[in-house]
């Protein structure tokens, strides 16, 4: 019996209730038929009250109805209201209510005396920190989340890059989507996806690029599979690097060797020029062709591909926007990629390959293309990022209904929060850029600050960041404190052990950690402050599809756990008490100041005070207006309280009502596309109207398996748990389903090698070792000679040994493709004292 939508998900949940390690196969239910969860609008049970708001995990976006009682989260149903998810929820999701009640919440300020964690008052704590900030000056860094809400983001944004004029703020999506973000500005000249979900109900072919929806974004997942139930024929096809559930749900599953992704894009560009089969009326219309150099050899002469890569790896790429070339010179460079060298290259048959091309040559096909980390977490994430655009461009594929390229995010706001608010190190709001004067005088005069005031110079990335906190002072470690919110850094960043770690033997280093559980980040804090988390504050987000949610606050937080946003501007209060002239505004008041009706400041900075009127409302309404000049548009606060979530951008109407936008660029949906245009490409880099198709060459890995380390390691997440686990990690039915991290090989290898399933193994890469069972034959199954290691468990930080080479142009780092090597404990020695593994 095919699989149902909602039998699809129920049997995620069953399956992670009961810890299963079986997985569905072509499509068929291996477990009895369950009837699926209740979802009604709102469920009538006595004594509850029911309110919307948006799912604590992943950017999908999911709705849920929360159901408050006795002053805690008592039900949790999924919000049948919601575009997004129809009343459906992963098995993550319907137990969302649970995270807020883990035994070790944080309740208490501590701040470090004599060596140790002590309780403080909250006037203490802030105190202590803002006086750091003063005291560190251009030596603070501030790192926050695709997790923090979009006032939270906002708040934090003007308190770094306005009052301090500091542009060392950076947030965890830099980890997760930056080259998203890369591919999307240097081919349409604006960030974020022109597409939607609605896609997913409209293709008949479905394509996963390194990504697996079916257990990381199960109910968009659904979404098709729910169409295959029904009669629709659908065509899936998986290209990665181990099978998964995905797979199995999948037509054709194409297994490339890492990095293999790169030329398999270039080889369908190749075979749609070759065949002729590319949408010449839409590339003449509406593409231009890039690359990172100029290749003419003379004004005559081109180069062939080999003196190309050659020519670029000696003089080097010329930026993020490249270099303009024709399309005969793009033709001759994608010549190489045949379906038998990309064979060589990607170790995938060029039958397939072909097959591949066929399908994208076919205009009357609805193709969406869909990623998320295996594509973004890249060595070479801006490049495959771009090319997956490019052969929707080039094939024509773009644009009409079930017909595009759609990059997913794993955090509920990494969009709303990160991409639009622009809280990384380089930019501004909107899609603003900290080096552009007119970009910051536009935030001066906003933020009444005075003319000149801002730092043009861009702060640190992540990876930057915290390799100069951990650097001693004076070799050169010139940030000195840093301010987490809302995310777990000391698990979650690359090569943890020289980016986080180190800290604990700098005296002089400072670390202050906004958090709602012990984590491997407060173990090194010198200040920890207990932070509320979801319903219990009010909250935005900003989902995978461009659509803006809002929510109330439910529940009190337990102890004296406060919001993070709170957090943020009670210590601009205190900067302001000392005197900080950053926090001053050209008017002589408070940069964050709110007036009443009779203007009378409000002291909200007081916590007793906090919640008589919605300090979010004010600051997300001050937000809106730095969203127009790049058409990212959101609805005002009042409007977005009213509804399921709106899709930017949203116009105001002739009636006063407001519209969202479901395909961006498009004529007919988008207001912003001129009349007869059909498609415009109104923010294009090359200023006319025009997308660009890049040219970019396949290359190894940053690190390769060699004699010593034989094995390529991936880390990623399972089902049932988010991230660091930490707060999954504290919902008992998640944990008893998945309670620790394990090693899964090919049991071809495991056989080789003499391991048995569930045998503890000593897994090794050049920074360090870690043991762990292996799990063979389980959900998934790794090629030859590859390893995959989940990151949630805290007992076992598999990101200790992961690599922490990056773009070059999103300064992401590749979590994907570390050298590693597998050894029976019966067999292993310890390194000698001071050696490498």
């Amino acid at each position: 019996m095919e699989l149902e939508r909602r039998e699809f998900v129920k049997l995620a949940a069953m399956s992670a209730a009961v810890g299963a390690a079986s997985s569905m196969n072509a499509g068929k239910a291996c477990a009895a038929p369950v009837d699926p969860p209740p979802a009604p609008d709102r469920p009538d049970i006595p004594g509850v009250q029911w309110d919307k708001a948006p799912c604590r995990f992943c950017g999908v976006g999911c709705h849920v109805q929360v159901g408050v009682k006795d002053g805690k989260v008592a039900a949790i149903a999924g919000d049948r209201q919601a575009d997004v998810n129809k009343g459906l929820l992963c098995v993550k999701g319907y137990h969302v209510g649970m995270i807020l009640y883990g035994e070790d919440r944080l309740t208490t300020p501590m701040v470090k005396r004599n060596g140790k964690l002590e309780p403080a008052t909250w006037d203490e704590a802030i105190d202590v920190v803002a006086r750091r900030i003063m005291k560190s000056g251009k030596k603070f860094g501030m790192y926050i989340s695709g997790q923090s809400t979009v006032p939270e983001g906002y708040a934090a944004q003007k308190l770094v890059k306005g009052a301090l004029a500091n542009n060392h703020i950076e947030a965890n999506a830099r980890l997760c989507m930056a080259s998203a973000v890369t591919g999307f500005l240097s081919t349409y000249g604006v960030d974020e996806p022109a597409s939607c979900y609605d896609d997913l109900d409209a293709c008949d072919t479905l394509i996963m690029w390194g990504n697996n929806p079916a257990e990381m974004h199960p109910v968009l997942f659904s979404r098709v599979v729910d169409r295959i139930a029904r009669g629709e024929k659908i065509e899936i096809i998986d290209i990665g690097t181990r099978r998964t559930r995905t797979t199995d749900q999948a037509d054709h599953y194409l297994e490339m060797r890492p990095h293999g992704d790169l030329a398999i894009a270039n080889c369908l560009m190749q075979q749609l020029i070759e065949n002729d089969t590319y949408d010449k009326a839409f590339v003449e219309k509406h593409c231009n062709f890039r690359a990172d150099q100029d290749p003419r050899e003379t004004a005559e002469a081109l180069m062939d591909h080999d003196a190309y890569v050659a020519h670029v790896a000696k003089k080097g790429h010329s930026g993020l926007f490249g270099k303009p070339i024709t399309f005969a010179q793009f033709k001759k460079l994608v010549s190489y990629y045949t379906p038998e060298k990309t064979e060589q290259l990607a170790g995938v048959p060029a039958e397939q390959l072909r097959m591949l091309a066929k399908v994208f040559a076919d205009p009357k096909r609805r193709i969406v293309s869909m990623w998320c980390m295996g594509m973004n977490q890249h060595t070479a994430g801006t490049a495959v990022n771009n090319l997956v655009h490019g052969v929707h461009l080039l094939s024509g594929h773009w644009g009409r209904p079930g017909d595009g390229p759609q990059s997913l995010t794993g955090q509920p706001s990494a969009c709303g929060t990160v991409r639009e608010v622009g809280t990384l190190a380089h930019a501004l709001p909107g899609g603003r850029l900290v080096a552009k004067q007119p970009h910051r005088a536009f935030c001066e005069k906003a933020w009444k600050l005075p003319a000149g005031h801002m730092n043009p110079k861009p702060g640190y990335h992540t990876v930057k960041m915290f390799e100069q906190l951990c650097t001693p002072t004076d070799a050169g470690g010139d940030i000195d404190t840093v301010w987490v919110q809302v995310t777990n850094p000391g698990q979650s960043l690359p090569n943890t052990k020289k980016l986080y770690k180190a800290k604990a033997d700098l005296p002089d280093k400072f670390l202050i950690v906004s958090e709602v559980y012990p984590t491997a980040s407060t173990e090194l804090a010198d200040v920890v402050l207990p932070a509320a988390m979801w319903v219990e504050k009010n909250g935005v987000y900003g989902n995978s599809e461009r659509r803006t949610q809002q929510w109330f606050k439910m529940v009190d937080p337990p102890g004296d756990a406060r919001d993070d946003c709170w957090q943020t501007l009670a210590v601009a209060r205190r900067l302001f008490e000392l005197g900080h002239p950053g926090l001053r505004g050209t008017d002589g008041k408070w940069l964050f100041t709110i007036e009443d009706e009779n203007g009378d400041e409000i002291e909200y900075w007081k916590w007793e005070n906090y919640y008589k009127i919605n300090v979010d409302k004010h600051l997300f309404d001050e937000y809106r207006q730095f969203t127009f000049m790049k058409h990212k548009n959101v609805a005002p606060y009042d409007v977005l309280v009213k509804v399921r979530g709106l899709r930017w951008p949203v116009v105001e109407t002739a009636d006063g009502e407001f519209r969202e936008t479901r395909w961006r660029f498009v004529e007919g949906d988008d207001v912003y596309v001129e009349k007869g245009r059909g498609f415009q490409f109104y923010h294009s880099t090359s200023k006319d109207d025009r997308a660009q198709v890049w040219f970019r060459p396949h290359h190894q890995p940053a690190e390769l398996p060699d004699e010593r380390h034989d094995f390529m390691l991936t880390t990623g997440r399972v089902l049932e748990h988010w991230h660091t686990g930490t707060m999954t990690m504290r919902i008992p039915q998640l944990r008893r389903a998945m309670p620790g991290a394990y090693v899964e090989m090919n049991p071809d290898d495991a056989r080789e090698r003499g391991i048995s399933n569930g045998e503890v193994v000593a897994i090794t890469t050049p920074r360090g070792e870690m043991r762990l069972p292996v799990w063979t034959n389980g959900r998934a199954t790794p090629q030859r000679g590859h390893l995959f290691i989940p990151f949630f468990d805290e007992s076992a930080q598999i990101n200790d040994l992961t690599l922490d080479a990056i773009d070059p142009f999103s300064k992401q780092p590749d979590y994907k493709k570390s050298a590693a090597k597998v050894t029976r404990i019966s067999e292993f020695a310890p390194p000698r004292q001071g050696g490498n593994p």
